[in-house]
């Protein structure tokens, strides 16, 4: 038997900017068994760069079908079952949800630069570079600009953060994809408290501490939770995909592209 048909392969997602990328990988010997792709591009939303969240569903479905026809073709069926599976993509932006989990605003992504004045003044109320792209400085942006949304907000998180939630139902983000949401602590591996501080003092209209707010920051190798039901029907219509498949931490594209 194959690593494949016994259900130990990997499988690795990738949402870059201009392609999703699906990847089986041999966890014995690291070596690429199959991919999959499907090419997209974000384009101008109210003025700021987004992707629709159907794009995004539209666009894992693709690859990961692309993936498993070449799978298919090699094996002779569709694989059902995976020895793990992570998610990676763009860092930074926001993506935004209420209480009962809908998008309050288009994703707004890492290449919007109508951030500057939430930048600048965190940067010199943290002592630290807060780039435009961080998703603390998309919050914060909204909130000096009297956004009606931000009152609403529930939960905002980074693309992986959010596909891993919707497959997973658990809010965490692997700790490189976290830093590109707010300032990380070096010794506690979390976002850094005295910060989280500060920043609620800044926001007296924010419903409770951004703490809350963020997805709980992991470190690789963590617990992150598995794929559930609805989770599998999202990536494989077909129901061919089982559930209980173990995830690991979401990450961002400047870690695993490094790998």
């Amino acid at each position: 038997m194959s690593v494949i048909s016994e259900g130990r392969a990997v499988l690795g997602i990738e949402l870059g900017s201009t392609r999703i990328k699906a990847c089986l990988i041999d966890p014995d010997t690291s070596a690429v068994l199959a991919t999959g792709s499907h090419a997209w591009e974000s384009r101008l939303v109210e003025g700021l760069w987004s992707y629709s969240l159907d794009e995004v569903w539209e666009g894992l479905r693709a690859a990961y079908s692309d993936l498993a026809d070449a799978v298919e073709s090699r094996e002779g069926s569709r694989p059902s079952r995976f020895g793990a599976i992570g998610v990676s993509a763009m860092m930074h932006g926001y993506l935004a949800f209420d209480a009962a989990g809908e998008l309050l605003v288009p994703f707004r992504t890492w290449r919007n630069t109508n951030t500057t004045a939430a930048a600048e003044r965190l940067t010199e109320e943290f002592g630290e570079n807060i780039p435009l792209r961080w998703s603390i400085a998309h919050y914060y942006q909204a909130a000096l600009d009297g956004e009606a949304h931000v009152p609403s907000v529930d939960f905002f998180t980074t693309l992986s953060g959010y596909v891993h939630w919707r497959l997973t139902g658990e809010r965490v983000l692997g700790v490189g994809d976290a830093s590109g949401m707010f300032p990380i602590d070096a010794e506690s591996g979390d976002f850094d408290a005295e910060m989280l501080a500060r920043f609620d003092a800044l926001v007296p209209e924010s419903p409770g501490s951004v703490a809350a707010l963020m997805p709980r920051v992991l470190s690789a190798g963590e617990p992150a939770g598995s794929l559930t039901e609805e989770g599998a029907r999202l990536l494989d219509p077909t129901g061919g995909l089982v559930a209980g498949i173990p995830m690991c931490p979401p990450e961002g594209d400047a870690g695993t592209g490094m790998v």
